[in-house]
């Protein structure tokens, strides 16, 4: 009896699991940014006297408040408030409103985010500087985001999952 239900549990957990990992078609990206988008956000930094750090993919940051708590995965809702400029001439273009944060699944979200919000948690804030091809690239996602736009994210990450 006692191997009839421990086999009836492990049903159970691995089929929820299975629920899990299937509700989420999201893979991690292996793009990364081309040596001419490093250069110039590079340039950008050392003109603009900004001590940001550089990951694997391209994306410069700088980590404002670690946060703590869950880690988000490209798998994680993750619930922000976040202001998003040109770096071109430092533009407001968008930005959640006050009381209305923004969630969606990390995996869902432009590759920069991917890549840059798991370094902080809930309670976090992060800058981020993204070149166009971790960004929305060549696309005109609207009227005030020109294609191949490099961008600067200010994003407070309130929630995980």
């Amino acid at each position: 009896m006692k191997y009839f239900l421990a086999c009836i549990f492990s049903i159970g957990l691995l089929s929820s699991c299975e629920k899990d990992s299937a509700s989420c078609n999201y893979n991690n990206s292996s793009l990364v940014a081309t040596p001419t988008e490093i250069a110039y956000l590079s340039a950008y930094m050392q003109t603009n006297n900004i001590n940001a750090l550089q990951d694997a993919s391209g994306v410069f940051y700088v980590i404002h408040t670690q946060g703590s708590g869950k880690t988000p995965n490209i798998c994680s809702p993750v619930t922000v408030n976040y202001k998003l400029y040109l770096l071109s001439n430092g533009t407001l273009v968008d930005q959640s409103f006050d009381g209305y944060p923004y969630t969606n699944q990390l995996g869902a979200l432009i590759i920069g985010w991917q890549k840059a919000l798991p370094l902080i948690k809930p309670g976090g804030s992060i800058t981020l500087y993204i070149p166009p091809s971790l960004a929305y690239g060549s696309n005109n996602q609207n009227p005030a985001i020109p294609a191949n736009s490099y961008l600067r994210f200010e994003i407070e990450l309130l929630s995980v999952g």
